[in-house]
C-alpha cells in the first residue's frame, strides 16, 4: 500500500495565512479603537463638524437652480421627473436606499378649456369687465410651458352671480363685525376678502358659514407690498397682476379627502368626492390687486368700520352689499370650472441604516411640489434637503454610520393639503409610533432674510439653543458672532429676554401628521422677516409665478449664506438626534412650558370670573398635574445625570422614556370636531391653521363663549376639556417615573 505525501504548507498557502493573521490584527485594533458609546472610530469623533463642513452654499445654489427651471405641480409629469432626479442623486450620494412610494389622492386643477375668472355684469347681465386669466411671465420664463393659471385648488364649480360684500381678511371676527355689529347679511352674496392673517381655507369656511354663494380672494398692497420696494422683477414686491394660488381645504389633519385616516393605496375604500373631507361647497377664486381695485372701486353700502379694514388700494373700502350710485344695478359673476380628480403622487424615501439602533428612526422630510417654479416655497427647502443628504452620504462613503436610522423624505402634494407626508404617516403609523425618535421638517429655508425662526416641541429647545451657538451667524454685522447671538438680539422671547423666541408648532407644513396626530418630537427652522418692522404678510410673491431662482439670488440671499446656516442647523439637529448615545431631549423645558401655557389659558378663563364661580369651573386639577409633571421631570433629569452610558439596557430604557414622552400627550379621541388633531398640548388654531395654540381643547371651548345660547352646557364643555388636559399631563408625568 503506497503512502500519499501530504503537503501541510506552501508558499501560496503561507501567504494566505499571513494575510488572515494581519487582517485579524487590524480588525482587532479597529474593534478596540471603536468608542463603545457611539459605535464610531476616533476619526469620526468630530463627525458633526465634518458633516457641517461638507455643506457648501454653492451646492445649495446649484440644487435650487436645477430644481426651479420648470414648473412642478403635484401630479404632473414634471414633478415625477424631479422625483426620479432626486432619487437618482440620493443613490449617487451613497444613501443605502432611495425608493419612490406612490399614493392615489384627490388633486385639483383648472379646466384648460374653460378658464376661471370673475366678471362684473350690467343690468342686462352682460359682462363689462373680466379679471385676468393668467399672470404675465417673469423675464426669462416667457417660453416655459406647463404654468397653470392662478386658481384655488378644490374650489367648487359654479357660476354664481350676486351683490359683492367686502369682508376684510375673512376672519371669524370680521364676519362677526359684519353680522352682529353692522347688521349686514352675507347670505346669498359673493364675498371678497384679502389674503393674509389666517389660512385661506379658514376664510372660505367662514364665508360658507355666513351663507355666501362664493368668495373672491385678493392680495392687497397693504399686505403684499413693502414700502419703498419695487414690484418684481425690479424688486421683491408683488406686481399688480400677481396672484396667490393655494388650496382651500379644511382637512384638519385628515390627509387625502377621500381616504381620511388611511393611506390612499389601491386597496383603500374611497368616499365619493361629494362626501370628501373639508372640500368647499362654494366657488373660490384668487385675483391680483389691479383687478381687485376695479371690483372694489364702486362699492356702496356702509363705510369700512375702522382703519384696520382699509388696505392700500385707491378705493374707499366700503363693505356693500353691492355697488353704489350709477353702478348699483351691476352684479359680480364668478366662472369657476376647476376639476377635482384622483391622481397618482410620488414620495421619494431614502435611508441610512443605523449601526447600533437601526430600529429607531429620525425623519428629515420636506416637500418638492410647487404651484409654479417654487423659487422659495418649497425649493429653498428641497435644495437644503438635497445638500444635507449629499453631506450625510459623503460621510457614509467614508465609513461613518449613525447610531440610529435616518430617513430622508421628499414629499409630494404638500400644496394640496400635506397629502404625501400624511399618506406615508398613515401607511406607517404603527411602526412610527413604536420607533420614530423625531421628525425635522425641511420646507422653505427662507421666507425673509432678517433672522432665524424656530418652531418646535419644548423637548428640542435646549438642543436648538446649543447648536445655534456653534453655527456662525450669516447676518451682516455679526461676522464674529454665532447664529444664536444674532437670533437672540433680533427676536428675544417674550417670556425671557435672555433667550431667543421659539414658537409653538401649528400646521401648514409636513410635520403636521407626525406631531399633531402621532406625537413624534418635531421641529422646523428657517430664516424669516422682521416681525416688528415688516407688516407685510409672509413674503410678497408667495405662491405666484414670480417665485423664481432669480428672486432668491438677487433679493433674498445672494450669497446663499442664510440658507447654508439653516441647512447646518437642520443637519445638526438630525445628526444629534440620530447619533447621540442619550437622546438630547430636555423634559424640564416641557415642564416650564406647561406652567406658562396653564397660566395663559387660566388668564383667558378668568375674563369670565363670574361664570367660573357660577358653574363651578376649577383649574386646580390642571395646575396640580403640571406641578406633578415638573417634579417627575426633575427626578428624571437627576436619574439621567447618574446614567451609566456603558450599560446599553439602561441607556435604551431612558431613551425610550424620552422618545415616548411626546406620545403621552396624544388623546386617541382627538379634539372635538377635529379627530386627527390629537395632541392635547398643541394644535393649529381652529380659526387659523397656520397658528399654534396651547391647550387647544380648553381654548376652543372658551372662544366666544358669551354668545352661546346654553351657557351651562358651554361651561360644562370647558370643565370637560380641563379634566382631559389634567389627566393627560398627569399621565405624561407617569411615563417619566422610574420602573417599578
Amino acid at each position: 500500500m503506497s503512502r500519499r505525501k501530504v503537503t501541510l504548507c506552501s508558499w501560496p498557502g503561507l501567504a494566505a495565512l499571513l494575510a488572515l493573521f494581519l487582517l485579524g490584527i487590524l480588525v482587532g485594533w479597529c474593534v478596540k479603537s471603536v468608542d463603545k458609546s457611539t459605535g464610531q472610530a476616533p476619526v469620526f469623533q468630530n463627525a458633526r463638524r465634518q458633516l457641517l463642513t461638507e455643506m457648501k452654499a454653492e451646492n445649495i445654489r446649484e440644487f435650487l437652480r436645477s430644481f426651479t427651471k420648470l414648473p412642478h405641480v403635484a401630479g404632473t409629469e414634471q414633478n415625477l421627473h424631479l422625483a426620479r432626479q432626486i432619487q437618482a442623486q440620493w443613490k449617487e450620494f451613497g444613501l443605502d436606499t432611495a425608493k419612490l412610494v406612490h399614493y392615489d389622492v384627490l388633486l385639483s386643477y383648472p379646466n384648460q378649456s374653460a378658464p376661471n375668472y370673475v366678471a362684473v355684469t350690467d343690468e342686462q347681465g352682460n359682462e363689462i369687465f373680466n379679471t385676468s386669466v393668467f399672470e404675465p411671465p417673469p423675464p426669462g420664463y416667457e417660453n416655459v410651458s406647463g404654468v397653470l393659471p392662478p386658481y384655488n385648488a378644490f374650489s367648487a364649480q359654479g357660476v354664481p352671480m350676486a351683490d359683492l360684500v367686502y369682508a376684510n381678511y375673512g376672519r371669524t371676527e370680521d364676519f362677526f363685525k359684519l353680522e352682529r355689529e353692522m347688521r349686514i347679511n352675507c347670505t346669498g352674496k359673493i364675498v371678497i376678502a384679502r389674503y393674509g392673517k389666517i389660512f385661506r381655507g379658514n376664510k372660505v369656511k367662514n364665508a360658507m358659514l355666513a351663507g355666501a354663494k362664493g368668495i373672491i380672494l385678493y392680495s392687497d398692497p397693504a399686505d403684499y407690498c413693502a414700502l419703498g420696494v419695487n414690484p418684481y422683477p425690479d424688486g421683491w414686491n408683488l406686481p399688480g397682476a400677481g396672484v396667490q394660488r393655494g388650496n382651500v381645504l379644511n382637512l384638519n389633519g385628515a390627509g387625502d379627502p377621500l381616504t381620511p385616516g388611511y393611506p390612499a393605496k389601491e386597496y383603500t375604500f374611497r368616499y365619493e368626492a361629494s362626501d370628501g373631507v373639508g372640500i368647499p361647497k362654494i366657488p373660490v377664486h384668487p385675483i391680483g390687486y389691479h383687478d381687485a381695485e376695479i371690483l372694489l372701486r364702486f362699492m356702496g353700502g356702509a363705510a369700512a368700520p375702522d382703519e384696520t379694514w382699509k388696505g392700500h388700494l385707491n378705493v374707499s373700502y366700503n363693505v356693500g352689499p353691492g355697488f353704489s350710485g350709477a353702478h348699483a344695478t351691476r352684479k359680480v359673476r364668478m366662472h369657476i370650472h376647476t376639476v377635482n380628480q384622483v391622481t397618482r403622487i410620488y414620495n421619494v424615501i431614502g435611508t441610512i441604516t443605523g449601526v447600533v439602533e437601526p430600529d429607531r428612526y429620525v425623519i428629515f422630510g420636506g416637500h418638492r411640489d410647487s404651484w409654479v417654479f417654487g423659487g422659495i416655497d418649497p425649493t429653498t427647502g428641497a435644495a437644503v434637503l438635497q445638500t444635507v443628504a449629499q453631506s450625510f452620504g459623503s460621510m457614509v462613503m467614508k465609513g461613518w454610520r449613525p447610531r440610529r436610522t435616518i430617513i430622508f423624505a421628499s414629499w409630494d402634494a404638500e400644496e394640496f393639503g400635506l397629502l404625501g407626508s400624511t399618506e406615508w404617516a398613515e401607511e406607517n403609523a404603527k411602526t412610527l409610533q413604536a420607533r420614530a425618535v423625531a421628525y425635522i421638517n425641511t420646507d422653505s429655508s427662507i421666507e425673509g432674510n432678517h433672522t432665524l425662526r424656530v418652531d418646535c416641541t419644548p423637548l428640542l429647545n435646549q438642543l436648538v439653543y446649543n447648536l445655534t451657538k456653534e453655527i456662525p451667524s450669516p447676518d451682516e454685522g455679526y461676522g464674529s458672532k454665532s447664529l444664536y447671538e444674532s437670533w437672540l438680539e433680533k427676536d428675544p422671547s417674550p417670556e425671557s429676554k435672555h433667550l431667543p423666541r421659539i414658537n409653538k408648532l401649528g400646521s401648514g407644513s409636513d410635520f403636521e401628521a407626525y406631531f399633531q396626530r402621532l406625537g413624534i418630537v418635531s421641529g422646523r427652522a428657517r430664516y424669516t422677516k422682521n416681525r416688528k418692522a415688516d407688516k407685510f404678510s409672509n413674503y410678497p410673491v408667495y405662491h405666484t409665478t414670480y417665485e423664481t431662482f432669480e428672486l432668491v439670488e438677487r433679493f433674498y440671499d445672494p450669497a446663499f449664506r442664510k440658507q447654508l446656516a439653516v441647512a447646518q442647523l437642520r443637519a445638526a439637529l438630525v445628526y444629534e438626534l440620530a447619533d447621540a448615545p442619550v437622546l438630547p431631549l430636555h423634559c424640564q423645558d416641557y415642564a416650564e412650558a406647561l406652567k406658562t401655557y396653564a397660566d395663559g389659558i387660566y388668564a383667558l378663563a378668568k375674563e369670565h370670573k363670574a361664570q367660573l364661580e357660577m358653574y363651578g369651573v376649577s383649574f386646580d386639577p390642571l395646575f396640580s398635574a403640571v406641578t406633578n409633571f415638573t417634579e417627575a421631570g426633575a427626578d428624571f433629569h437627576d436619574r439621567l445625570l447618574q446614567l451609566d452610558e456603558n450599560n446599553p439596557i439602561a441607556v435604551r430604557s431612558m431613551n425610550d422614556q424620552l422618545m415616548l414622552l411626546e406620545r403621552a400627550f396624544i388623546d386617541p379621541l382627538g379634539l372635538p370636531g377635529r379627530p386627527f388633531y390629537r395632541h392635547v398640548i398643541f394644535a393649529p388654531s381652529s380659526r387659523n391653521k397656520y397658528a399654534g395654540v396651547s391647550f387647544p381643547g380648553i381654548y376652543d371651548a372658551l372662544f366666544d363663549i358669551d354668545s352661546r345660547t346654553d351657557q351651562r352646557k358651554a361651561w360644562e364643555e370647558v370643565k370637560r376639556q380641563v379634566s382631559i388636559a389634567a389627566f393627560t399631563v398627569q399621565a405624561a408625568a407617569g411615563t417619566l417615573k422610574a420602573a417599578i
